[in-house]
């Protein structure tokens, strides 16, 4: 597979957008430069996210790596520590005592450094013990984190068969057990569980919320301009980080 780095700059009057695209193609986490009153959005990409990047911003930059690309990509993902959680790849060593999540970033999804990750997880923390629905699960790890908690059961749902196949992995790579489900949420039926996570964005809070059988709802994906407003949900907690937000929301009725 060739892997290339991938820039792409943008004016900072559409940086917030420009920035949310990036995160639905690179939930592993992508570089931001500022330069002026621009913004360089950068990432490492296959051929495949690259042309998706082309057909999205028209001019792209693309330049080769060089042959130590492979420590440099290691060196981008690093673990990080949520309360008792420690996330991070299969090279790096957890402290003592730690609740272990292990999430490999080989695929294009999330390892739990992105800030709408650490945000849902902290959120998670707060909540009871009960059955969870992870939707749009990426690689897994807001699923592997609530069965590390002591969730039961957990239930992660994608409409992409490669997430699915990355929750599957990840989840047996960390002893826990997850029904992994490859489906569309806003289409098909969701299972009724205690708490739905939903880190996808602002609309999918909207559009989730009326198709949920749950008690709480986190949500995250956007960033904290504006709160979305889930009907059938009053709002009990938020959380920003770097521009982004991540919000629990309990059932009103």
């Amino acid at each position: 597979m060739t892997v290339r780095r991938v820039a792409v700059t943008v004016p900072s009057a559409v940086a917030e957008v420009a920035r949310a695209w990036m995160l639905g193609l690179f939930q592993e986490g992508f570089e931001e430069i500022e330069r002026d009153d621009v913004l360089e959005l950068a990432a490492y990409a296959d051929s495949e996210r690259e042309e998706r990047m082309r057909l999205r911003f028209g001019a792209v930059e693309a330049t080769e790596l060089p042959d130590d690309w492979q420590e440099r990509w290691r060196q981008f993902h690093r673990p990080v520590r949520i309360g008792p959680l420690w996330i991070g790849p299969p090279w790096e060593a957890a402290p003592a005592g730690a609740v272990r999540v292990v999430i490999d970033p080989g695929r294009a999804f999330g390892t739990g450094a992105h800030a709408t990750t650490r945000l849902c997880v902290e959120l998670l923390l707060d909540l009871p013990q009960g059955s969870v629905v992870d939707i749009g699960c990426g690689s897994g790890v807001l699923s592997i984190a609530a069965a590390r908690l002591g969730h039961r059961p957990v239930v992660a749902i994608d409409s992409d068969p490669a997430a699915v196949a990355a929750t599957s992995e990840n989840a047996a790579a960390n002893g826990v057990e997850i029904d992994v489900r490859l489906a569309d949420a806003l289409a098909d039926e969701l299972p009724a569980a205690d708490a739905a996570l939903a880190n996808a964005s602002f609309a999918a809070a909207h559009q989730l919320a009326s198709r949920l059988h749950v008690r709480f709802f986190v949500t995250s994906g956007y960033f904290a301009l504006g709160r979305p407003e889930p009907p059938g949900f009053r709002h009990r907690e938020r959380r920003e980080r770097d521009g982004w937000a991540a919000d629990l929301f309990e059932r009103s009725q």
